[in-house]
């Protein structure tokens, strides 16, 4: 528990029976702050409030600015996520293609509603976008994605589709062969194991999540780092981002 004092620029943390008594400046106390806000958000759907060039995107705007970090660093050929919803998000990567001057997106669905797709095909983003609909880890979905990856291109993975530690297991399996050296593969929504508990939550979310997953595959691979991009720019005092819905997400090819 948190007791947050703004007058006096002070928060106390309570937990199993101590209680000690932070500047609002601790990293610690910025910490704790950060996890009720984003508890607070996940109850209110916060992250539905928000659109990009149009398009729902369901993304905490947060993690889309780290995205944007990670992309221009890499700056990949191609951009394959799977999880299409709105489409927001593949409108986002698209425009950041488009203001690089080079790259492409491919979204992947299980089933893509026919008011999206006609609305991100009407989109002026759609050019630099193609969409494959079927379940993200069939063979026949995975060679479909293998088809729009040409010879000698930078691949960068995002996964934000279905979120059991089952099926990203397998998607970080099948896609992770696709990422080139250097570049990452993202398992999205690790916030899920905090959220026991919370509204539209379910009690295995602690062990079943996207997190738990990328923590096994690195363990289990001598390719793969789980890594936190670098900071390319910080004049504040923290050293790490904890405001974000994607806790141990990106996984970098060694």
């Amino acid at each position: 528990m948190i007791q947050i004092d703004e007058e006096n620029g002070l928060v106390t943390l309570q937990q199993d029976g101590v209680s000690r008594t932070l500047p609002m400046a601790d990293p610690e106390a910025f910490e704790a702050i950060s996890r009720a806000y984003l508890r607070a958000g996940w109850d209110l759907k916060y992250v539905y409030s928000f659109t990009w060039m149009g398009r729902p995107i369901i993304q905490l705007p947060d993690d889309m600015v780290r995205m944007q970090e990670v992309i221009y660093a890499v700056k990949p050929d191609v951009i394959i996520e799977t999880g299409v919803a709105h489409g927001g998000s593949l409108i986002f990567y698209a425009g950041l293609c488009k203001a690089m001057g080079s790259g492409r997106v491919v979204g992947v669905d299980i089933e893509i509603r026919p008011h999206n797709r006609d609305a991100i095909e009407a989109h002026e983003m759609f050019p630099l976008i193609t969409l494959i609909e079927g379940d993200s880890i069939a063979a026949s979905t995975i060679d479909a994605v293998k088809a729009q990856i040409k010879p000698g291109e930078t691949v960068m993975v995002l996964l934000d589709g279905k979120h059991t530690y089952d099926h990203v297991m397998a998607e970080l399996e099948s896609y992770g062969a696709l990422v080139s050296a250097g570049s990452y593969i993202v398992s999205m929504d690790g916030i899920m194991q905090d959220l026991v508990g919370a509204p539209r939550s379910q009690p295995d979310w602690d062990k079943d999540n996207p997190a738990r997953a990328a923590r096994d595959f690195a363990a289990k691979r001598e390719d793969y780092e789980l890594v936190e991009p670098p900071i390319e720019f910080n004049e504040g005092t923290l050293r790490t981002r904890t405001v974000t819905y994607w806790p141990d997400a990106f996984l970098q090819k060694k």
